[in-house]
């Protein structure tokens, strides 16, 4: 199948060695580092080739204007250590010869897989340090551990640990068609499959069959879960399924799902290829979505 965007890092996260923090400073004297500014990483480059850019993550050697800023350690990568570093939000960004910092969904279409990996684990980490700076159980301003995979709070002792939101995306399918629908915040045309948080005391099943009838009051029997992607917008796991429809009557709920519809499998492929079909976008192969129709189309 083919490799998703944000799967496969490379990364030993060495979790046995970050909580040590003689091991941490000696990995931080000699590692590198990946800058973020606004939650946006650094990418050095290369000029279009085909109407296609590509470029890498720009992991450089530490600054001594860094001191202060918040730093995540990544992992090893051979003998090297790799951390990400947080630049704030300030209106001007940074300037680096050669780099610019670009949206993270955007860097996803330039980066080699691993890189894209990467700068999505760096990204969902510092994402959760500038969130959770303070303790939700006593209020008083937490401190980073375990190279950055801990916040402690020095005033209760309370932990906290980098959260992942697991979210139920699916494809419904009955016979050879399957129904995608068109978000209200979708711009474009844009049609895909249906998403929804799990929410407290549910499986991922139950998370599937309620959405579906919330969004569509679509009836759906047996739920197989296909392949799941890191998704770091803030920070979520995206658990891709396939949801069998007892039938092809559904009803939008006109709030969230504006518009669904149903497609063939030869219809989907044609749309595959073409990207768009009767004004209806297909997902951007970065998104699980993507997958989930091409992997059903191919099967």
């Amino acid at each position: 199948m083919t490799p998703i965007a944000f799967a496969g890092n490379p990364l030993d996260r060495a979790s046995a060695q970050r909580p040590g923090e003689a091991w941490l400073a000696a990995r931080r004297a000699a590692g590198r580092f990946l800058p973020f500014w606004q939650m946006k990483p650094l990418i050095f480059c290369a000029p279009p080739r085909a109407g296609l850019q590509r470029g890498r993550a720009a992991f450089l050697p530490w600054r001594a204007e860094w001191e202060g800023a918040t730093i995540v350690f990544l992992g090893l990568d051979g003998g090297a250590a790799l951390f990400a570093i947080d630049l704030g939000k300030e209106e001007a960004p940074p300037v680096f010869d050669g780099g610019e910092f670009l949206d993270m969904r955007a860097a996803a279409f330039v980066l080699p897989k691993r890189d894209t990996a990467i700068a999505g684990q760096a990204k969902a980490l510092l994402d959760w340090h500038a969130r959770h700076r303070f303790c939700p159980n006593c209020g008083h301003a937490t401190e980073a551990r375990d190279g950055g995979y801990r916040r402690l709070c020095p005033h209760c002792g309370a932990e906290h640990f980098p959260r992942t939101d697991p979210v139920v995306i699916m494809l419904p399918i009955f016979g050879d068609e399957c129904l995608v629908g068109r978000n209200a915040r979708f711009v474009n045309g844009l049609f895909s499959a249906f998403a929804g948080f799990v929410e407290p005391g549910e499986t991922m099943e139950e998370a599937v069959r309620r959405e579906l009838m919330e969004e569509t009051a679509l009836t759906v029997g047996a739920v197989r879960y296909h392949k799941s992607q890191p998704w770091p917008f803030p920070s979520s796991l995206m658990l891709g399924c396939y949801a069998e429809a007892l039938s092809k009557e559904f009803t939008i709920d006109g709030g969230e799902i504006v518009e669904a519809r149903w497609v063939t499998k030869d219809a989907a492929r044609r749309w595959l290829k073409d990207e768009v079909m009767d004004e209806m976008r297909v997902p951007a192969p970065i998104a699980i979505a993507h997958h989930l129709i091409k992997d059903w189309v191919e099967s």
